[in-house]
């Protein structure tokens, strides 16, 4: 009778919450945000009325925006004022 000689490894693990929310993309509210931001509420619907807030969806009556499209949106900001302001470096010095 022959055996089987190859290794078992054991199964891993897989967090099905932590899973689903790696695909889904990690999600913040408003009030999450503008406390991040350090700024009011009322300032990210500003932004988002001129439209030039970051893209965001309501889940019922309640904005939601994915830490992507933040992340995306920040770097544009960031983008912008340094094409205003080529001078600046960090620090602040010109």
């Amino acid at each position: 009778m022959e055996t089987n000689t190859t290794p078992v490894t054991p199964s891993r693990h897989i967090d099905r919450h932590a899973d689903e929310t790696a695909q889904m993309g990690a999600v913040v509210t408003l009030s999450e945000l503008a406390a991040q931001l350090h700024v009011n509420v009322q300032t990210l619907y500003d932004l988002r009325s001129q439209g030039r807030g970051p893209r965001g969806f309501r889940v019922g009556r309640q904005l939601r925006f994915r830490l992507a499209e933040v992340e995306e949106w920040l770097a544009r900001l960031e983008h912008a004022d340094a094409e205003r302001h080529p001078g600046d470096r960090a620090g602040g010095k010109r």
